[in-house]
């Protein structure tokens, strides 16, 4: 009969893991059994396990702080861990901690047995259309493995189905497939692979081999999103951008609806004297100087954050309000981000303090030298330029008319349609987005327009021309309606991929159509998301029959060409389950 060992990593945590080796000595007693602990911390290493310990038959639990500050490199952690668990999970209930925990069988044997556990983790920047979709795909690619999957989708309401500790335990991997970074604390000690999701989305399966094959085990600290393991896409600056911008969306959407509602209730005077004291003036202070007031500081936070983790949240938002003070605005929140997201990094990686010390650095040391970092280049090199450009794109923006504002949005629109949410949909999305904070609204409204044509003109495509599709793609197209109304440019993508080259550049067209119009009629939209379930709010949106005439113009135009550029009707098989339908 094997053995059971335990080896709790509480870094400096000495006294809670001196603790939960006691609670989980105790609960292995109740159940017959007898475990043998080690206990490593900033202190050393407390009853070490005997050399060669564990061996074949033997099962090992892992426990780590699932914190910054690890003890020791992840790297000395034994590769024949049966299971792991954080010690905040032990000392909370010892005995699920080794529940099902068999000896007796080598860990292949007992993975065989149990079969293969995969947890996820699924996330885009707007946390709508990509993250759902990654989830499906792993699904469907954990059924054709044989595999059990559970999957957490980070959302834009939150983690839905968020993963238990006692299931990220029991997990043989964790597969990350998001576009912006994720939190991986809770991860410390597991086999960690990350993606962003258009793998998951076409092609689930050979994800989770290649993330069998290649995941590292996550470090004791949570690691920087630049700091990727073997395998995994090394994060660039795009993602730690999309990264700021999923986690300003909140104060943008909140803000702008906020601001058009005062309007609606006081008028274009809600911010005057005289309507101090009223509701549309309470609005309006809520909207303007509380939400849109934070956008900056939150992009500026979360670039930092999502190239160096927590440490760089402090830095990046005290440089996002300076930003916001100097007139820099957007831009200057996406530069104070990067300053100090690679300038927590660079001295995280250069500052070397006693174990005993370590503690402070993530709290103490990395914050206050980021902080002063980004607040001297903010103030004396990067500020009044950033500020000077903004200024000039704004002023550029605002005196748009004619042939100028129709190019723009021609641009915007196009962008929009050619990857349904990819980078060069994100990056034009982004773009207005931001504008939304210097008080530019017209892009926004044609990005919107745009965005919601691909999906409704495949839908009304397959109505004007139902000999040209099989009787799946007609029935998608109804799905495909919703989803456009809703502003989820994805919906048309199953389309799309079926026959990119000529359908592509018919959305594109109609995206593109549309977005001019937006722009040429000076079409203002003052909240970034909702489709058209946000027209009818009151000071939303300007000039709202215009804004309809464009998206029904461009629905049309990419109706039209993806019918006439779609192949010949279906083959005989198909014309049959046709003409019975």
């Amino acid at each position: 009969m094997g053995q059971l060992f335990v080896l709790i990593d509480a870094a400096d945590l000495t006294v809670q893991g001196v603790l939960a080796a006691e609670a989980l000595r105790r609960a292995a007693l109740q159940e017959g059994r007898e475990a043998t602990i080690e206990v490593r911390s900033a202190q050393g290493v407390l009853n070490p396990l005997p050399e060669g310990a564990p061996g074949p038959g033997d099962a090992l639990l892992l426990v780590t702080t699932g914190s910054q500050g690890a003890s020791h490199d992840s790297g000395a952690w034994p590769t024949n861990v049966t299971r792991q668990c954080t010690l905040e999970a032990v000392l909370a209930d010892p005995a699920a901690a080794l529940a099902g925990l068999e000896t007796g069988s080598s860990q292949t044997d007992a993975h065989a047995a149990s079969g293969t556990r995969v947890v996820a983790v699924t996330s885009c920047p707007t946390g709508i259309a990509h993250t759902f979709m990654a989830a499906e795909g792993l699904q469907e690619g954990a059924r054709q493995l044989g595999y059990d999957i559970r999957v957490e989708t980070q959302g834009s309401v939150g983690a839905g189905t968020p993963l238990t500790p006692e299931e990220i335990a029991a997990a043989d991997i964790v597969l990350i497939a998001a576009d912006r970074e994720v939190d991986r604390a809770r991860f410390a000690g597991k086999r960690v692979f990350a993606s962003n999701t258009k793998p998951a989305i076409s092609g689930g399966a050979k994800l989770i081999e290649k993330a069998l094959a290649e995941a590292r085990v996550q470090g004791g600290g949570q690691e920087s999103a630049s700091a990727a393991g073997a395998g995994e896409e090394r994060a660039g600056p795009y993602k730690h951008l999309m990264t700021g911008v999923s986690f300003m969306l909140p104060f943008v959407v909140a803000g702008g609806l906020l601001i058009a509602l005062a309007f609606a209730l006081g008028g274009i005077g809600a911010n005057s004297d005289a309507a101090k004291g009223t509701l549309a003036h309470a609005l309006f202070q809520i909207g303007a100087e509380g939400g849109f007031a934070l956008i900056v500081p939150a992009l500026a936070g979360y670039i930092a954050f999502s190239i160096a983790d927590r440490p760089g949240i402090a830095p990046g938002m005290v440089g996002g309000m300076l930003a916001a003070n100097l007139g820099a605005g957007f831009l200057g929140g996406i530069v104070a981000g990067f300053i100090a997201g690679y300038g927590v990094a660079g001295l995280n990686r250069i500052i070397r303090l006693p174990k005993n010390l370590a503690g402070l650095k993530p709290v103490l040391f990395l914050p206050l030298l980021g902080t002063l970092l980004t607040g001297l280049l903010m103030v004396y090199a990067v500020g009044t330029p950033v500020a000077a450009a903004l200024a000039f794109l704004t002023e550029w923006l605002r005196s748009m008319q004619g042939s100028s504002a129709i190019l723009l949005g021609v641009i915007l629109g196009a962008m929009s349609a050619f990857d349904m949410g990819g980078p060069v949909n994100k990056a034009g999305y982004a773009f207005s987005v931001g504008l939304i904070a210097s008080q530019v609204y017209t892009p926004m409204a044609a990005t919107m327009a745009a965005g919601m044509v691909p999906p409704l003109a495949v839908a009304l495509a397959t109505r004007l021309f139902a000999a040209r599709f099989t009787l799946e793609e007609r029935e998608a197209g109804g799905a495909a309606a919703v989803l456009g109304l809703a502003f989820i440019t994805e919906g048309a993508i199953p389309f799309a991929a079926r026959d990119p080259l000529r359908v592509i550049p018919s959305l594109m067209a109609g995206s593109a159509v549309t977005g001019a119009i937006s722009m040429a009629m000076g079409v203002e939209l003052k909240v970034p998301h909702g489709g058209v379930f946000v027209l009818p709010i009151p000071g939303a949106v300007t000039h709202l029959a215009a804004y309809a005439l464009a998206i029904v113009c461009g629905v049309v135009v990419s109706a039209l060409l993806v019918g006439l550029v779609r192949g010949a009707p279906a083959g005989k098989g198909e014309a049959a389950s046709l003409a019975s339908a």
